[in-house]
């Protein structure tokens, strides 16, 4: 079981990420006022911080902030499933796995390099699409269904 450290949210594309300590997770919406929600394919993405640990101490840049990958979830104690249809409870939510978050360009925009650390083995997090809605907060367990 994992424990959620951390939530944010982007308004629209390029926008800056707002942290959050709870949200609404919606089956039509994703997690409520996030750009990415109406996408059923990723709606909701997680990073494990063990991942982010990983990819920022590759670069040597272990001070980086989590929101810079862009996720909106950062979760503990947990190694995230790396098979599609994995089901997960999320606070109150159900979630479905449909891949990994790929990294994208935008990684390297912000911190030569990042892309690629955060390539191998998942480390970029999962896509998730939201099979029954539910509430989430700072503190909220996540687990393998």
């Amino acid at each position: 079981m994992g424990i959620v450290l951390d939530i944010a949210r982007r308004a629209k594309s390029r926008a800056p990420m707002e942290v959050i300590s709870q949200c609404a997770i919606s089956v039509e919406a994703g997690v409520e006022r996030d750009s990415r929600g109406l996408s059923r394919k990723r709606q909701v993405t997680i990073l494990a911080q063990s991942d982010w640990q990983a990819a920022t101490g590759e670069l040597g840049r272990p001070d980086l902030p989590w929101t810079i990958r862009r996720a909106n979830f950062l979760v503990a104690d947990i190694v995230l499933p790396r098979i599609s249809g994995t089901k997960l409870a999320l606070g109150s939510a159900i979630l479905e796995v449909t891949g990994q978050t790929d990294p994208c360009d935008r990684m390297d925009e912000q911190v030569p390099g990042l892309k690629a650390a955060l390539t191998p083995d998942w480390r970029g997090g999962i896509t998730c699409r939201v099979i029954r809605a539910g509430t989430v907060k700072i503190g909220d367990s996540l687990t393998l269904l």
